[in-house]
């Protein structure tokens, strides 16, 4: 028995002890997974039962014990409407709460659609100022090429005119 570690018993005070304790234990072994319980749930009360159809006053004449019994049946209508209240508050929730999720998608969904069409508008203008700059450069090569040859045909016509000049100029100086 004495080579057994008597273990202090710690008994929390106050809320924040409690916590600090259950912290303790998670941390001894952090290799354990916690356990995390779940969100309250709501709870399922049973569908409201039917209008009651005999059900009694509380009036003069009626016996002591006819009160209870009236009570009873009082308590379970007044469970029914509130049970059928809050299911057609809830309802109306959730559709209202769909109605905004549509909306709030159909907005996205526009907003998305618009900047989809700016992107591919920016997109085609770029494309085409590309096409146009390339077709500049084509013709600028093309005209460069055309007037090389012209320059080339140029300076090969004066070399045959020079000959034909010396022929020229000895028909017309020499008579011939």
């Amino acid at each position: 028995m004495a080579s057994k570690e008597k273990k202090e018993v710690f008994i929390p005070k106050t809320p924040a002890d409690l916590q600090r304790m259950k912290l303790e234990k998670l941390m001894k072994n952090p290799d354990k997974l916690a356990a995390i319980p779940d969100g309250p749930k709501d709870r399922k009360h049973p569908n409201a039962p039917e209008f009651v159809r005999d059900v009694m006053g509380s009036s003069a004449g009626a016996g002591s014990g006819e009160f209870h019994v009236y009570r009873g049946y009082r308590r379970r209508e007044l469970f029914r409407q509130k049970h059928l209240d809050e299911h057609a508050k809830k309802e109306s929730e959730r559709t209202e709460f769909e109605k905004k999720l549509d909306a709030n998608k159909q907005a996205a969904e526009e907003k998305t659609a618009k900047k989809r069409a700016k992107r591919q508008k920016k997109k085609m203008k770029k494309k085409m100022k590309k096409q146009e700059e390339q077709k500049d450069t084509e013709e600028e090569k093309k005209e460069e090429s055309e007037s090389e040859e012209e320059e080339e045909q140029e300076e090969e016509e004066p070399d045959q005119v020079k000959e034909d000049d010396g022929e020229e100029n000895c028909f017309v100086i020499g008579g011939r």
